[in-house]
This record gives C-alpha cells, structure tokens and sequence, in this order.
C-alpha cells in the first residue's frame, strides 16, 4: 500500500513569529526507502492480524464505526479490533505534520514540524529517586587534587520538581521540560496529583511543560490551570503552554482501557498530545530491529487512528520509546546500540508519514555520573539528533536507566549537548564567503606573523566558531564532576523566574486540589 504522506503543512498549526531556533539537520538515515515500505507494509498486516485487543468499549465503538472488525476475544475482557488500511491512510492525512508548543516566555515556543528536522532537546521520565552529590574536602586517601563526592539519595517530593524545574529553566539546552520527578509527599494522591505537578513545573519554567495525567477527573483542572497562565482561553488554544503524554498501548498490542479513556477526552478538546508506546525488544517485542519497528509502529498508527476519528486534526506527536531488555534480568537496558538503532528507526518512519515524532535519548545504565553515563547518553543524543528526531526527551539528568533524577548530572548533559549541537550545526557559507576566505588567506601570508588569530571575531559574530567545553578541567586530573557541582550551586544561588503573584492567585481561585502556597517557594 502507498500512503499519502503530507506534502505541507496542510491543517497545522501557524508558527508564532518567534520561537525557539533548536539546531536544524540534514537528517542521517539508516533505512533505504525500500526497507521503510516492507516496516510500514508490516504494520498494517499486523494491524489486521493479529490486530490490537483493546480493553475501552468506548473506543471498540469509535473504530467500529470507522469500518474496523471488531469482536469479542475469547480468554480476555476486551476485544479484538482489525483495523484496515483505509483507515490508517485517512488518520495520518487528518494528522497535523506541524504542531506548535506555547510557552509562558514566547520566544521559547516550540515549533515541532515533520517537514523540518528542527531538533529540540528536553527531560523526561518520573523518577522516584533524587540524587544529590555534594563536594567536601580532599579525598581520605590524601590526593589534594581530587575532592570528596558526598552521594545522598532521596524520595522525589514536589520541593524536588520545583528545583528541577528551575534549574532546567536556567540550562540553555534544555528546549523543553517534561516532568522528571515522581511527586510523593504524604498529602499527595491520585485525586490531586496532577495539579500539582503541573503547577510545580510551571512555577519556575517559562519553556513548555508537559507530563501525564493520572486522574481522568483532573483534566479540565489542568486545561484551565494552563488557560490562566496562557492569558485566556483562546492564547491557550493558539499555543498552549502545556501538553501531554500518555501511553495507551501496553506492549504487545494491547489498548488499556483507563489511559485510552484519557487519549480520547483531550483529542476531543484538541490539546497536543504525545502517544507513546514503549515495548521492550526480546520481552514485550521482537528484538530484532524489524519486527521492535512493525510491531511498535502498529501500535502507534492505531493510537493515532483512535485520536484521529474522534477528532480530525487533533495534533499528536509520534512517540516512539522503544528499549531493549537484558538478556540477564530482562530488564531495561538503555545502553546498547539497539536503544539507538530502535528510535532512529522510528523517526525515518514518523518523517515518511508526515507525523512529528517524540523520541528518546541521553540514557543509560549507569547509577552515577561517569565515563560510563558519558558513553551511554552522548552517542545516543548526537545519533538520534542526528537522524532528525525533531522532539528528543529523556535528555537531562536520568541515571539507573530512567530511575534516578541527577541535578548535577543534567548540569553535565547540559555542556555535553552543546558539544553535540556544534557538531550538527548546519554551515552556512556561500560565494561570498568563499572570496573572503581566500582574501584572508591572502592577507595572512603577506603579513609578518602568517596568524589567522585577529580575523577570528567576525566569524564568531557569524556563529561558527564553537567555545571550549563548559566543564573543562585543567592539568592532568579530571573535574568534569565537581565542576559541574560547583556550576549546579551557582546556578540554585540565582532568583528563579516565578509566575507572577497575580497569576498564582488566580490559579488558586479557581482550581481545586493545590497543597498549601508554601509548599511552592524554594
């Protein structure tokens, strides 16, 4: 089958007229055009065999209605629905290829287009674990050039989401902040979970926030705690200031019934969303990268499709997560090379589509900041950025895969994506570049010291000269670490951007559920 794919950006949102530049590519390929027609011709086999089992009666009834076949499966309560071809084409055209993200600053609106491998990078996960690393004295063993590292880890509290926030609100890298610290103070439960979080990111962060939605019952909370810092209603429609994620599809194939309830009531409301599936090759999917891609690419069209028939136009962003699993405890494992093989794979498919894709990288294994979490984050955040994955979480601080939120760490990620964003900087040099080129060579070598080094200012107002590594250590021993604890304090000394106290107290006036003022100020 040969799917019409968007040839524009017909049906998506308007830029704003001014957002954030992020780094744009010529994407790196790994799969010929022919392989990506056997994946996607794949998909849609898988899609009406086995099909998906879905457990929402609701959405049964939304694909029934689309021509799907449904039925009742036998050893489960939920039903087997085989979606066709059809159906899949008509949702990828209804899809927006362009999807804008507001933030409270304008200018650090997001621009996430199919058409324009623009590559942002931002946080992610839920940890439950803060680890926080602190710098003492000399070493025991003696050696005055090397400090001692205190390692204190602690439950995530809404104190600590405030802090990341602000902290990633000051990080130049950061594009974009999603949730990456599990709220688990005692006054906190599923009936006010989310309002909380999403005001504790939004106290502090002027980017755009984005988080999951445990409670149902707390959506139109959140929308209208996101209306008052937006201006209103509509400046909310136009670029909403927060987003969502939510993962529908348990792997392999299987449609849950809460999260898909919740899929369909913000599509009805027309507020982006990331639909995400995150099966794990060798356990929950094949390991081989052909069938991780069939089956993960299966699962996330008939999410789209599902977005797509109660709401033509709803804008979603393919969210490909996939990981592979040890072949020792099964589970999660970030730092091999199918991690990266996996997401690059999905992003060549979401480009073919004509869909903005949400991917993963800068995770791994290791529990601590190191030569290993330096190995197993920064191949992955210059290969996938690379590939022109144009919205790339999981970015920022995570170690012990994405169980631990690293403050100090992500002040590292922070000046190891610089290095990769100078990497990827497109060049900019034209015939008139050349010609003065050659007259400053020409220049050089008539002068007595044949040094190019005072020519060298208007290339850096050109923006192609690239500054040392921000943590760079001096003589022979390494103090990335402490310099980054060192940076990480400085950073924490500076006054936060907070909402303003007329907007806080509007939100307060009007949306039930937020722990006591206090709670709110670091």
């Amino acid at each position: 089958m040969t799917v019409q794919v968007h040839s524009d950006s017909q049906g998506a949102a308007t830029p704003p007229a001014s957002f954030r530049p992020g780094v744009v590519v010529r994407p790196a390929t790994r799969f010929t055009d022919a392989q990506l027609g056997l994946l996607h011709d794949g998909s849609l086999q898988i899609l009406q065999d086995p099909g998906i089992l879905c457990f929402n009666e609701e959405a049964v009834s939304v694909y029934a209605g689309a021509g799907c076949a449904t039925e009742r499966a036998p050893d489960a309560e939920a039903w087997i629905v085989r979606v066709p071809p059809p159906v899949i084409e008509e949702a990828i055209e209804a899809a927006p290829s362009r999807v804008v993200l507001g933030a409270r600053e304008p200018a650090n609106a997001l621009v996430v287009d199919a058409h324009v491998p623009r590559v942002y990078f931002g946080t992610g996960s839920e940890t439950n674990t803060v680890l926080e690393i602190e710098v003492g004295d000399a070493a025991p063993a003696g050696d005055e050039h090397r400090a001692a590292l205190r390692y204190t880890h602690h439950r995530g509290a809404i104190r600590h989401l405030l802090d990341s926030a602000r902290l990633c609100n000051t990080l130049n890298n950061v594009d974009f902040f999603i949730r990456n610290v599990n709220i688990q103070d005692e006054d906190i439960d599923d009936s006010n979970k989310d309002v909380n979080v999403f005001l504790a990111c939004l106290m502090y962060m002027t980017k755009h926030v984005q988080a999951g939605l445990t409670s149902l019952d707390a959506l139109e909370h959140v929308v209208r705690l996101g209306e008052i810092v937006a201006g209103g209603a509509d400046a909310f429609r136009a670029a909403p200031p927060l987003s969502f994620i939510a993962c529908p599809v348990k792997s392999p194939l299987q449609m849950v019934d809460d999260t898909t309830s919740k899929v369909m009531r913000i599509a009805e409301r027309g507020i982006p969303l990331v639909l995400s599936s995150s099966p794990q090759g060798g356990s929950t999917a094949p390991v081989q990268e052909e069938g991780m891609l069939m089956q993960i690419n299966a699962e996330l069209l008939a999410a789209i499709a599902l977005t797509q028939l109660v709401r033509p136009g709803t804008p979603v962003l393919y969210g490909g997560v996939p990981v592979r699993a040890r072949l020792d405890t099964l589970h999660d494992l970030y730092g091999a090379p199918e991690f990266i093989q996996y997401h690059v794979g999905c992003a060549q498919l979401a480009r073919r589509y004509g869909l903005p894709c949400y991917s993963s990288a800068g995770v791994g294994d290791s529990a601590v900041p190191g030569v290993q979490a330096t190995v197993e984050k920064i191949f992955s955040q210059f290969a996938v950025a690379q590939c022109g994955a144009p919205y790339i979480h999981y970015a920022f601080g995570l170690l012990d895969r994405t169980g631990t939120w690293c403050p100090a760490q992500a002040v590292i990620d922070n000046a190891n994506i610089e290095v990769v964003k100078g990497i990827l900087r497109p060049t900019k040099f034209e015939e008139a570049d050349v010609q003065n080129a050659i007259g400053d060579v020409r220049k050089v070598m008539g002068s007595g010291t044949r040094l190019y080094a005072r020519l060298i200012r208007k290339q850096i107002r050109r923006g192609v000269v690239a500054n040392p590594y921000m943590l760079e250590s001096e003589g022979d021993h390494d103090r990335v670490l402490e310099r980054a604890c060192d940076r990480l304090a400085e950073l924490r000394a500076a006054p936060g951007e907070a909402l303003p106290r007329q907007v806080i107290e509007s939100i307060r006036a009007e949306v039930p559920g937020l722990v006591p003022p206090e709670r709110f100020v670091l």
